[in-house]
């Protein structure tokens, strides 16, 4: 039998979250077709003021997936520290979020038609590292962290 940790507090794993989020360079993006076929890719991204921003072709299936309902989840970590967040695609790139990719992926695509930048909001987060943590992993719902 594997002895694991002591599952962590709500607020550690808020904490461990972020961390994630900020540091983290690369996530799993999921999404689908409106006929049901379903995409999994590997994207970049940057945590901006509360949101995924990410970059990919304007004509690859994730970004011709999500510009209709702008629906995707996407993982951030490893399967024994998964961050879970289910999103809706946002609002237009600000100047900042342009500079904030750039800065942090030493990557600009602004001014690249044939590349868009997805900015996702956050609607549901869960975070887990193993079994004991299956309790208590929903750390969002509705747009809102929860207390």
């Amino acid at each position: 039998m594997t002895k694991h940790e002591p599952a962590r507090s709500r607020e550690q794993r808020k904490q461990d979250v972020l961390d994630h989020l900020e540091k983290d360079k690369d996530a799993w993006v999921s999404t689908a077709s409106p006929d049901g076929v379903p995409t999994l890719v590997p994207l970049s991204f940057v945590w901006d003021r509360g949101t995924l921003l990410m970059a990919t072709r304007r004509t690859n299936p994730t970004a011709v997936n999500v510009t209709p309902a702008g629906h995707a989840r996407i993982a951030v970590g490893h399967t024994r520290d998964v961050v879970l967040v289910e999103v809706i695609e946002g609002a237009d790139l600000a100047t900042e979020s342009g500079d904030a990719f750039a800065s942090k992926l030493n990557w600009d695509l602004r001014g690249r038609p044939t590349w868009v930048h997805l900015r996702f909001t956050p609607t549901a987060v869960k975070a887990w590292r193993e079994e004991n943590e299956l309790t208590g992993r929903e750390l969002m719902a509705e747009g809102r962290w929860l207390d």
